[in-house]
Order: C-alpha cells, then structure tokens, then sequence
C-alpha cells in the first residue's frame, strides 16, 4: 500500500509537470499567435503589390495607338497572285520600303539583273522586301526564269495580264520602283546589281 500510495504520488507529480508544461506551450503559442497578428500590416502592405501592378496592364493599353498598324499608303493598296498561286496584298508592306522589280523571262537584262536580286532579297526580306513583278510572258516561261536564277525564296507576283505594268506606268523592262517608308516612290528606272544593292543597303539602315 505503501508503495501504491507512493506511485501514486509519483503519478500526481507526473500530471502536475505535463499540465505546467502544456500550460508553457499553451502560452508560447499565444505568443506566437501574438506575434503573427503583429506581422498582419506587413501582408497587407504586400497585398497592395497585385494592386500597383495591375495598374501596368491599363498603362500598356493606353499605349496600344502607338503600335498600331501604319496606314496603307494609296501605292501600295493593290492585290494579285503569285507565280505559285498564292494571294498577295501590298498593304503587307506598309510602313517600310519596299522594292518593286519589274521583269520579263525573256529579257536578257533582267537575267543579269536576277543574280543580284537572289542575293540580297533573302537578307533584307525583314526590312526591305523586293518583290517582283513579272509579266510580258507565259507563266511557264516565267517559273522557269525563277528556277533557273534561284528566285523562288522571293515573292514574284503574276502579272501577265499587265495591271501592274500599267498602273506603275511601266513601259519597258527592267525596271525598279522603289517606294520609301511613307508610300513615296523615290526611284523608278533602271538599276544595276551595284546600285541596287547600294540603294537597299541604304534604305535598310535609315
């Protein structure tokens, strides 16, 4: 009994260390409690950040009329098709010079003149294109001319019934139209490899 009295006592001394340490974790985590609910402003003042930024988007939009798409200069609002059926529309061309070479498959000038075109078209595509404009033959003799100088990676409009031979006002072939940036034609005649190699150069770097 004795012993049982003094387990017992044990037991009593026990409980009364759990419940002083329960009691000291209750009050830590009040503590802790305590201290979050102090930190409450500083997530709040991060909250406001969603808020500022999300301003941006509507400073962005206000800004959208300064991207929008240059107007279509009255040169450059024509359609056709290409040599391998596809729709073309100059309106593409907006906003940037571009180069209109007019060609015939039959013409020997213009066969020296292709070389030049295949070289440099590729490399200035982005900044100035050169688009031919090939009429006064069939279209067969035409996709032959484009094979033989290696002009398939240029865009060349089908023109053999001459709208745009006429609406240019051109007379003979070769002959390049170069129209700047603000739809205004600078140059319209004969151009040789060097010339317009310089001449697109030039217009690239303005």
């Amino acid at each position: 009994m004795r012993r049982w009295h003094a387990r017992g006592r044990q037991s009593k001394a026990g409980v009364a260390r759990r419940v002083g340490t329960a009691a000291a974790l209750a009050a830590a985590l009040l503590g802790a409690v305590s201290c979050t609910g102090t930190a409450d402003p500083a997530p709040a003042v991060a909250g406001t950040a969603p808020a500022a930024t999300g301003t941006a988007p509507a400073a962005t939009g206000t800004g959208s009329p300064s991207i929008a798409p240059p107007p279509v200069p009255d040169v450059l609002r024509f359609t056709g098709t290409t040599l391998t059926g596809t729709a073309f529309d100059a309106a593409q061309f907006a906003g940037k010079p571009v180069v209109l070479w007019f060609w015939a498959p039959w013409c020997a000038t213009c066969a020296s003149q292709a070389w030049t075109v295949a070289e440099i078209a590729p490399k200035y595509r982005d900044t100035v294109p050169i688009v031919g404009v090939a009429g006064l033959g069939e279209q067969r003799a035409m996709n032959e001319f484009v094979t033989e100088f290696d002009l398939a990676g240029t865009t060349q409009v089908d023109d053999r019934k001459g709208a745009l031979w006429r609406r240019f006002k051109v007379t003979e072939q070769s002959i390049f139209v170069i129209i700047d940036r603000d739809g205004k034609v600078i140059h319209q005649g004969f151009l040789d490899g060097e010339a317009l190699t310089a001449r697109v150069a030039a217009l690239a770097g303005a």
